[in-house]
């Protein structure tokens, strides 16, 4: 047995016979790749081999996928037929126990409120008609002539014309739980009278005949009306008079003279018998007031109201608009409460009503900013206020007009 060393190291020793060593191929393989890969760059290759690579790997995939939906596809197809067959196996001839079921009698009106109803519509617009009935209206606190009659669409004269009973053409006379008529047009209502004839009652109103006569709220016939003379209407039916109008009912002071005030009597007790001539007037006004602004009713000739509602508290002084001698000094018994009227002797006639308390008296000498009584709230008044007209010549103007 040879012991000797080789100098270069321990003799390796080969492999067994068909037993070659595990990674002997793995440094071959690598080496081939990279080779391949190298000659490929050189070559220029290298990106469309990228390319065709990346192709194959989605094109592979795309398979997978179809593979797999056509295996889920023929599963359900096995599951459909094996349930198709479950149906179209013969029932069982045993019949089961039978069970009785109590239904109730049908019904028409059951089944109908039973099936799907409609709703009703809380908003429903109904297209607009016209109203020829009379209807009426409880007078609520805080109402005014002008507000109500906003609310009905009518014109404020209408109310005074429709309720000449309640209100007398004052429209002071307004109070609340007052029921007043509500015209469906503008114009009058007339309570027919026996002896009343067509022409005479539609001349009155400033309108015609068959104004009256057609108005549908009336429930007249022209056709057995009859002769207008003395017409088929019964007395006390009341009557619409579309349009109609008429003078209203004289409840203001007159013109007083001052060579005869007791033209004034029908007024109240106020009216003076005789007085004195005296101070002139200067032809221009002073406000008769502190306040120079309204707290009610304006100057309103259609609404008879020809004056003008100076705003003030119960107290507030009063003063003689211009040089005059008293005419009226007391009592209105026609809504105006305490009342003073001075006549100034140039034409001009001015009246204040509604006062607290007054301190001149019949034919007393007054001059401009003379104070001649207090606001009050007397007669037919909401508030305490100042009534207060003007008069030239024996017609009522706007005061408006002559104040500064």
């Amino acid at each position: 047995m040879n012991n000797r060393h080789d100098p270069e190291g321990p003799a390796q020793q080969p492999p067994a016979p068909g037993k070659p060593g595990e990674f002997d191929n793995a440094p071959d393989t690598g080496s081939r790749l990279i080779t391949l890969w190298n000659n490929l760059s050189q070559a220029g290759l290298a990106e469309l081999t990228i390319r065709l690579g990346t192709n194959a790997l989605l094109i592979s995939l795309i398979l997978l996928v179809a593979w797999l939906l056509r295996a889920l596809y023929s599963s359900a197809q096995t599951g459909s037929a094996e349930q198709s067959a479950a149906l179209a196996a013969p029932l069982p001839t045993t019949r089961p126990a039978e069970i009785a079921i109590q239904l109730p009698d049908w019904q028409p009106e059951t089944a109908q409120m039973a099936g799907i109803t409609r709703a009703a519509a809380p908003h429903t617009t109904l297209p607009t008609r016209p109203r020829y009935e009379v209807s009426k209206y409880i007078v609520q606190q805080g109402d005014t002539l002008f507000g109500i009659a906003d609310r009905f669409n009518l014109k404020p004269e209408t109310l005074l014309w429709s309720n000449q009973l309640v209100l007398g053409d004052n429209p002071h006379n307004l109070r609340p739980g007052q029921e007043l008529n509500i015209l469906p047009v503008d114009g009058a209502y007339y309570r027919w009278q026996a002896g009343d004839g067509l022409n005479g009652v539609s001349r009155f109103f400033g309108v015609k005949p068959e104004d009256i006569i057609n108005f549908p709220g009336n429930n007249l016939n022209a056709d057995t009306i009859g002769d207008y003379a003395n017409p088929n209407i019964a007395a006390g039916t009341w009557l619409v008079v579309p349009n109609g109008r008429r003078e209203f009912v004289t409840w203001s002071a007159p013109e007083i003279p001052r060579t005869n005030p007791a033209v004034a009597r029908v007024l109240g007790p106020g009216a003076c018998s005789s007085v004195v001539d005296g101070p002139i007037g200067s032809g221009t006004f002073i406000w008769p007031t502190n306040n120079h602004f309204l707290s009610g009713f304006d100057y309103s000739p259609s609404t008879n109201h020809p004056g003008i509602d100076i705003d003030g508290e119960t107290g507030d002084p009063i003063y003689a608009g211009d040089n005059g001698v008293v005419v009226y000094a007391g009592w209105n018994d026609w809504g105006y409460g305490n009342v003073v009227v001075i006549n100034h002797g140039n034409g001009w006639q001015t009246l204040y009503a509604h006062m607290n308390t007054y301190n001149v008296g019949c034919g007393q000498h007054v001059f401009q900013g003379s104070p001649i009584g207090t606001i009050g709230s007397t007669g037919n008044s909401t508030g305490s206020h100042l009534h207060f007209e003007m008069l030239y010549n024996g017609a009522k103007v706007n005061p408006w007009d002559y104040l500064p």
